[in-house]
């Protein structure tokens, strides 16, 4: 009689990740989203135009405009791919563990167990207190990337999620 056993499993009987119910987050990121990306491509705008009003020579007209136009092009493309990959950001909590969905070009899912939890954090910015809005962050033990950053979270549904965590943590120690 051996005392390993290794039976394989039926793969077709296992639950499907397609039947997790993810919860998308807050709408409102998106705006926080798209004042980030506008900000960014303004400081390109800016530069561009300090440069221009210094430059003497009437070539570079047209290679100014060429440049302006190539920035508005890239920032509508980045805010379309930010757009696109903002549809795809969802999270589950279950009874064991945490799921997060995120991504547009290529979509990485973590599902992270409570009891991998090392350390819980709510970190919202300036922009995202006015639109009441926080980041539930958490942290996992070893160095597997299997660390969560749920942003978009509505401050109420953060805190509430952060102490049923916590409580988690607490009950285990």
């Amino acid at each position: 009689m051996s005392l390993f056993s290794n039976i394989q499993i039926d793969i077709d009987i296992l639950p499907k990740s397609e039947d997790l119910d993810l919860i998308p987050i807050s709408a409102k990121y998106f705006k926080i989203i798209l004042i980030n990306i506008c900000f960014i491509y303004a400081i390109f705008v800016g530069i561009l135009l300090a440069l221009y009003s210094f430059a003497d020579d009437s070539g570079i007209n047209e290679v100014f405009w060429y440049l302006i136009g190539l920035i508005c092009t890239l920032c509508i493309i980045s805010i379309v791919m930010y757009y696109i990959g903002f549809k795809k950001r969802m999270y589950a909590m279950r009874e064991k563990d945490m799921t997060y969905s995120h991504g547009y070009l290529v979509n990485k899912t973590v599902t992270l167990p409570y009891n991998r939890i090392q350390h819980i954090e709510i970190a919202r910015s300036f922009l995202a207190r006015k639109l009441g809005l926080s980041t539930l962050k958490i942290y996992s033990a070893g160095q597997s990337g299997g660390d969560i950053a749920v942003k978009g979270l509505p401050k109420d549904v953060a805190d509430t999620q952060y102490a049923f965590l916590i409580k988690i943590i607490n009950e285990r120690s």
